[in-house]
């Protein structure tokens, strides 16, 4: 699939878990478009989904979570090109995919684009998001995260990402195992000056159902990923900064919410308190495989 002054598309797929929600992604994508899928379970199921419906089958050998699963597939590209990031659970038709197309051709400095997304009832879910910083913490912790409108990111379950831009922003951080990996990247392509964009008249579809791992360690796992995160763009300063401020949010929605949401935010405050990257790696060990995915 190509478009104005844009080369080929290429659609990459990691996948992990329970093959059925693959079979509607690879359905509606159009049938010229190739589609790689990396199989971090390494799935006779999986597999047989895969070439059942022309797409090429990569056997990643283990789960090597989502970033690792992205570049294994930008790796075993045919040649340069766009890309597709496409989670398992999310449902894209040609008519989205030209819409996303034409608005990345339209502007030479976008890094990628996204569609609006809605879940399987048809509720709309936010996509754009101001990227997290230790000052953005201290106000949501105010309460005053509603007015963080700013569109810096986008998630990654349906991206459109540029030949040019993976060229000079290079690959995804692969000590991102599940969560914040699209943020990472998105954060340096910024920095060297380019943009995003939501493409609001596009509308798909994105399920967000997991496809394996218990709620406490997905909740570890997202949190190690934002540790990371501010670790890396921000240091340790920033991380005390945020941990403190996340902390004290979560410690007083612990008191004062209703009765589920108030042990969400328990949850929240015991992951903050312990050390979410020191949770994971005593959940994780050494060279083991973290069977979490969403």
């Amino acid at each position: 699939m190509t478009g104005p002054d844009r080369p080929a598309i290429t659609a990459i797929v990691v996948a992990y878990g329970d093959p059925s929600p693959l079979t509607a992604c690879l359905a509606a994508l159009p049938p010229e478009l190739p589609v790689i899928v990396v199989d971090n379970s390494s799935s006779a199921e999986t597999r047989q989904v895969v070439e059942g419906s022309g797409a090429r089958y990569v056997d990643a050998g283990r789960n090597l979570g989502f970033a690792a699963g992205v570049n294994l597939g930008l790796r075993a590209l045919d040649q340069p090109g766009d890309v597709l990031l496409l989670n398992p659970d999310a449902v894209i038709d040609a008519t989205g995919l030209d819409g996303l197309r034409d608005r990345l051709a339209g502007d030479a400095r976008l890094a990628c684009v996204a569609p609006a997304q809605v879940d399987d009832d048809g509720r709309p879910a936010r996509v754009a998001w101001p990227f997290p910083s230790p000052a953005g913490t201290w106000l949501e912790a105010g309460g005053l995260g509603r007015f963080r409108k700013r569109r810096d990111f986008l998630i990654g379950s349906i991206l459109l990402i540029r030949a040019e831009a993976l060229s000079d922003v290079g690959l995804f951080d692969e000590r991102f195992f599940l969560y914040s990996e699209e943020t990472d990247w998105q954060i340096r392509a910024r920095r060297r000056g380019w943009k995003v964009a939501l493409v609001d008249e596009v509308v798909a579809r994105h399920s967000g159902a997991g496809t394996g791992g218990d709620s406490r360690r997905r909740l570890i796992s997202f949190y190690a990923s934002e540790e990371m995160f501010f670790r890396k763009h921000y240091g340790r300063a920033g991380w005390t900064l945020h941990r403190f401020g996340a902390g004290l949010g979560a410690a007083v929605r612990a008191v004062i919410l209703p009765a589920e949401r108030r042990r969400s935010a328990r949850a929240r405050l015991s992951v903050y308190w312990h050390g979410p990257v020191r949770l994971q790696e005593r959940l994780q060990p050494e060279g083991g495989d973290r069977q979490v995915q969403v």
